[in-house]
């Protein structure tokens, strides 16, 4: 198996397991109180995508659109690889003296807003540690973002966000940077 290929099937693993712990877990419940999804918001569309189209062609931040295509609009398991947000000018670019918008990498329309609560080094820290950039309930915008049964987070474009896998401070969001890296509609 090639390695891009080994590594894919490696993140998927590695997802797999922790939303497997995180369902079993007590912290299961904190997932009662989320604006849950209707599951059709992910179905096939003709494209072969779960979205009308496909993800903007100038994301932010130097991410991938083949990526975005690939993770965001054409999967519901998989994840962009653990850390890529380091490897575009995300950290370089996003606003470290207050909130930063982030948009729909399909629609364009904002799903998160952050930080909230917490600072932009608390905001990073908790992304470094875990991967992807990671956000907190008070930094969804719930007009545009639902939680389906499983915790697959999802945009009301049908866009594959990631997953919610709460931890001791609550809901988390451990998003694909690359979904959430349009820009504004």
């Amino acid at each position: 198996m090639p390695a891009p290929a080994a590594r894919f099937v490696g993140v998927l693993a590695a997802v797999s397991a922790v939303v497997a712990f995180v369902r079993a877990s007590p912290r299961a419940a904190q997932m009662d109180s989320l604006v849950l999804g209707d599951p059709s918001i992910m179905r096939q569309r003709a494209n072969g995508r779960s979205t009308e189209r496909a993800p903007q062609g100038d994301l932010l931040w130097g991410a991938d659109a083949s990526t975005a295509d690939r993770i965001c609009t054409r999967n519901r398991h998989y994840a962009e690889h653990s850390g890529y947000f380091r490897t575009t000018n995300f950290l370089d670019e996003v606003a470290s003296d207050g909130e930063t918008t982030y948009y729909d990498s399909v629609s364009g329309k904002p799903l998160f807003v952050a930080p909230r609560g917490r600072s932009f080094d608390e905001f990073v820290r908790e992304s470094k540690a875990h991967g992807w950039p990671s956000f907190r309930d008070e930094e969804v915008v719930w007009e545009n973002v639902r939680v389906l049964e499983g915790g697959e987070t999802v945009s009301l474009a049908g866009t594959h966000l990631g997953h919610n896998l709460p931890d001791g401070k609550g809901n988390r969001y451990c998003i694909n940077l690359c979904c959430v890296a349009g820009r504004p509609a």
